[in-house]
């Protein structure tokens, strides 16, 4: 697959020295069948680091929300800065409990009952994987950047980080169904301004499912009916 940045001109919003990066990511070797009928390629965050360093703290902590509702967890993959404050409200009518024990933020928001809401500062770059408590098939991905470049694809695998001020990047990305080499893999490093055809897919060849536990390191239970219905 051929990924190409396409640097253009941000006059139009007053920022005559930053550019917008475009570009278009491919998955291979997928078991899924959204990506291997259907050729879904969202869900892949894409951010740039500064290679010198020296990035500007935003002036108040930015925020995002994920959504508990019709027992997913929405968006199932969200990028997010350093520092953003997450909310995430409980849009059903059954009892929920987000946690994270792996690598990236620990944090657990406890039990919460429909119609509430909790919120989590995430203060460290890295990935979370957010599980529910009481219901094991519902999950999520957060990631974690130290960078304001960031975005993640749309299903066809398109993308653009705007507002990229010229100075030289490491490009990196993150795909939940990825290994850590492949991903090691596909990084480069690009200078902003200028135009650049690059080669890169992210192949989930290596990928291998593991079944998680609940906060407790035990097995889910066969019935969630004590916590179905607020009533």
């Amino acid at each position: 697959m051929i990924f190409r940045w396409l640097i253009s001109s941000s006059l139009a919003l007053g920022l005559a020295s930053a550019a917008v990066l475009a570009g278009k990511v491919e998955l291979k070797d997928s078991r899924e069948k959204s990506v291997e009928r259907g050729h879904d390629y969202s869900g892949v965050v894409v951010w740039l680091e500064l290679v010198n360093g020296g990035v500007v703290e935003p002036a108040a902590p930015p925020r995002a929300t994920m959504i508990q509702k019709n027992k997913k967890v929405l968006p199932h993959v969200l990028a997010v800065r350093r520092g953003t404050n997450i909310d995430f409200p409980n849009q059903d009518p059954i009892f929920h409990n987000a946690f994270s024990n792996f690598s990236g933020q620990v944090f657990d928001i406890g039990l919460y009952k429909p119609g509430s809401s909790r919120t989590v500062r995430f203060g460290r770059p890295g990935v979370v994987r957010v599980f529910c408590n009481i219901h094991a098939a519902m999950s999520a991905v957060i990631v974690v950047v130290d960078s304001p470049w960031f975005t993640t694809t749309a299903a066809d695998g398109s993308f653009q980080i705007a507002d990229v001020p010229p100075g030289e990047y490491r490009l990196r990305a993150f795909h939940e169904r990825a290994s850590v080499p492949e991903l090691t893999k596909v990084e480069r490093t690009l200078t902003v301004p200028g135009t650049r055809a690059v080669r890169l897919s992210i192949s989930e060849s290596g990928f291998l499912p593991v079944p998680h536990l609940n906060k407790h390191g035990k097995e889910y239970p066969s019935s969630e009916d004590s916590y179905q219905v607020v009533k």
